[in-house]
């Protein structure tokens, strides 16, 4: 079959976060791009869910939040945890310096869409539906285009720069060479859906015990539930069978009792290979990564999702009007990296501390634990849960939106 061939500004690989808010912010500034999914819909369960005040900042900014805010979602304003006996409130939100103060629990599959909607207003974004990108088109040392894989044949897409937004097992990242910084992770998750009853309440609490920790994700009629397990314990588990599995979900939390026989089979029952990496270097000749593809995060705090977010509004503001003249210098991707490395490096280094000294530790305890006096000191002092809420709902350097806007009738 004859490979046909396109051209364009950017071509995005990925529609995930990272990917679809660029490919949205490139179009709104009338920079001809084309996003390629591999699959043929967003939906695709147990994917990060929560939308921290940051991302909603970003929302607000582009005049979509109040619409954005009308598809189902839960609001929480504090986390919380049961640490053995006592409960801990850990983080409030309620007094960021932002205009929502809470994170918005929401099913990515939404998020993608209401911005895949919102992009399509503009003749020049363009979304390929499953189109897998199969790896980089080189033109000497120069990346100039991305090989695809589409139900119609194969599609070559020729273009100035291509972004790499594929996420932590990204194809197109290896095939380029990168390399990659390994940090480690003690930790795998295991993730599963219980059904969440009116009588249950709404608060996100995590449970720690003695060598166990699981989270409980309030997603409306069900809960979106971890089991975190030591890295590459899920073998073991199995092996003690599914029965005993659920007698620990029961252990931790009592008032599942009457539903943990929906996990009827180990395919109820998810699980995430956690990976903390970064590249030594985002970008080379033609070719930007971002998101997950440039830094694999842990689960820890669910920053993940705005992570991705804060790189694709950095990227736009830097690439926007670059990108509209033609080819863009190893220079100006520079500044991206450059732009998001730092609070990269300091998201990651926090939740490594969090890895190695709190959850290693509670993986291996064999008595019941007690919470830390320093945690203990979130309930003493109220005040001082404003510090994590800040850390995990604004990040290190929140992003705001400077990328143009040409309004879509004059395209």
């Amino acid at each position: 079959m004859a490979t046909e061939t396109i051209a364009t500004r950017c071509c995005i690989a990925g529609g995930g976060p990272a990917g679809m808010m660029l490919g949205f912010l490139l179009g709104r500034a009338g920079v001809e791009v084309v996003v390629l999914e591999k699959h043929k819909d967003f939906f695709r369960d147990f994917r990060g869910d929560t939308i921290h005040p940051s991302t909603l900042q970003v929302m607000y900014e582009l005049g979509l939040l109040d619409e954005f805010l009308k598809l189902p979602h839960q609001q929480v304003e504090k986390l919380s945890a049961v640490v053995g006996s006592e409960a801990i409130t850990l983080a409030d939100f309620t007094h960021l310096p932002t205009h929502c103060r809470f994170i918005a629990f929401m099913p990515q599959w939404d998020f993608l869409d209401f911005l895949a909607s919102h992009a399509k207003r503009y003749s020049s974004f363009s979304l390929k539906m499953q189109a897998e990108a199969m790896g980089p088109i080189f033109d000497g040392e120069r990346i100039a285009g991305v090989h695809v894989n589409t139900p119609d044949g194969p599609l070559d897409v020729r273009a100035d720069l291509v972004v790499d937004a594929e996420g932590r097992h990204s194809e197109l990242r290896e095939a380029a060479g990168l390399d990659v910084v390994d940090l480690g992770a003690p930790m795998d998750v295991l993730w599963m859906r219980l059904t969440k009853k009116p009588t249950d309440g709404s608060e996100a609490l995590g449970r720690v015990e003695a060598g166990r920790f699981f989270i409980m994700l309030d997603r409306g009629d069900y809960w979106q539930c971890a089991f975190v397990i030591p890295k590459g314990g899920y073998d073991a588990l199995r092996e003690r069978g599914l029965d005993a599995f659920r007698k620990d979900i029961v252990d931790l939390s009592p008032t599942l009792t009457d539903r943990v026989h929906e996990l009827s089979s180990w395919d109820d029952v998810k699980l995430l290979t956690v990976r903390v990496d970064r590249l030594k270097r985002w970008y080379r000749d033609g070719l930007l990564c971002i998101g997950d593809a440039a830094h694999a995060m842990s689960p820890i705090g669910g920053v993940g999702v705005n992570l991705a977010v804060q790189d694709a509004v950095a990227a736009a503001n830097i690439l926007a009007r670059p990108l509209r003249e033609g080819p863009v210098p190893m220079s100006v991707l520079a500044k991206v990296q450059a732009r998001r490395q730092w609070p990269t490096e300091m998201t990651q280094s926090l939740q490594i501390v969090i890895q190695n000294r709190i959850i290693s530790n509670v993986l291996s305890l064999k008595s019941q634990p007690k919470p830390p006096a320093i945690v203990k000191l979130f309930d003493w002092i109220p005040w001082l849960r404003r510090l994590p809420a800040r850390l995990i709902g604004m990040g290190f350097r929140p992003e705001h939106v400077e990328s143009p806007e040409l309004p879509p009738a004059k395209r």
